[in-house]
């Protein structure tokens, strides 16, 4: 008889964690005593569970603009090499804990440079906490490799320079690049020559596209800035009639099986559907889109993977072949080495859906 498909569950099941921010999975404690540690002023709150509380309730907003304005105060404690160590090794534990067996975890290294930190000296910080945790996490028996996405802000000018570290430090914990920040007035090939560094150097990426901004946004990710994978990309939904039909780049995200890094949760507080009931994840996945389920941002939501995916699942009548199925397509879209996958395949992911469907 298979498990019942609940939280309890779908904490044991090894899961596949694709598109979540550092910045954006702080611990509430973490926060204060880095603050605290570091004279950073300004906090809306002096306790864990009242600070916590805020970062949800000012995410809540229906606004992208004033959800990533939450961003200010975890940046904000984060502008020291040890800080940000500190909140890498965190987050891989605590990923762990929840049964993630993989994830990969992005940040935009630009963000910690305001106080003079080199910006070398952050992806060093970054991939050396999650190396740290991911140690920790194994060694006392919840197995986790994390791998770091750089993201470079839409609106900044420094593509370049994020460009030319994730290809410096791809052997050293990096696995790929990221366009993140307002998508709205910024477009993916904006800098051709960022674009061209990674080109040069067949180095990975997933661009931020589909969310605020649509069909168009999504085209230009693909085309102009060479996607592997789109993060959100739930806008495609706009190309989707009610009888099924699609439009040419649905068609071609469809047909190349471009993967979705859907976050549900984070598309609801941002305004982008009014519920999860509303959200087109499950109409998505039925058409065979290749969906994936993803936090966006822990502590701003108020969410785990197990979370996500028992709320998809339960709002949706999901099995565990669903979850399965998504587990393993964001598997096969990591971008780890063939041989890596393969081991996770063979020894966490298909044992432990093994052993819940029975």
């Amino acid at each position: 008889m298979p498990a019942p498909l609940n939280a309890e569950n779908i904490r044991r099941a090894p899961k596949v964690l694709l598109h979540d921010h550092l910045d954006g999975g702080l611990r509430p404690e973490t926060v204060l005593e880095l603050a605290d540690e570091f004279g950073y002023r300004g906090l809306p709150a002096s306790d864990p569970e009242g600070l916590g509380a805020w970062f949800r309730e000012a995410a809540d907003s229906g606004s992208l603009v004033q959800y990533l304005e939450t961003f200010a105060h975890t940046v904000g404690v984060m502008q020291q090499p040890e800080a940000i160590h500190r909140v890498a090794r965190e987050c891989a534990l605590d990923l762990a804990a929840d049964g993630v067996v993989y994830a990969e975890v992005r940040f935009a290294p630009e963000l910690s440079t305001a106080q003079g930190l080199p910006i070398e000296e952050v992806v060093e910080a970054m991939v050396d906490g999650f190396a740290v945790g991911g140690r920790e996490a194994t060694e006392a028996g919840s197995p986790i490799r994390v791998g770091a996405l750089l993201c470079a802000m839409r609106q900044a000018d420094r593509w370049d320079e994020v460009a030319g570290l994730v290809v410096r430090f791809r052997d050293a914990g990096v696995v790929g690049f990221d366009l993140a920040g307002p998508e709205i007035g910024f477009p993916p090939d904006r800098i051709p020559s960022a674009i061209g560094v990674l080109d040069g150097a067949r180095a990975h990426r997933t661009i931020h596209a589909g969310e605020a901004a649509g069909i168009d946004s999504i085209r230009a990710a693909l085309d102009g800035a060479h996607a592997e994978r789109l993060g959100h990309g739930i806008r495609i939904a706009d190309e989707v009639g009610a009888d099924g039909t699609l439009g040419p780049v649905a068609q071609r995200v469809l047909d190349e099986q471009v993967v979705l890094e859907v976050a549900p949760s984070s598309n609801v507080q941002t305004g982008a559907y009014p519920s999860l009931a509303e959200h087109p994840v499950d109409r998505l996945h039925r058409l065979g889109f290749a969906v994936t389920l993803n936090t966006d941002n822990r502590l701003m939501s108020g969410v785990s993977v197990t979370s996500e995916v028992a709320a998809v699942a339960g709002t949706f009548g999901w099995s565990w072949d669903d979850v399965r199925t998504v587990t393993e397509r964001a598997l096969a879209a990591a971008f780890i080495g063939e041989g890596d996958r393969q081991r996770l395949l063979d020894q966490l992911v298909r044992p432990g859906y093994a052993a819940l469907q029975g």
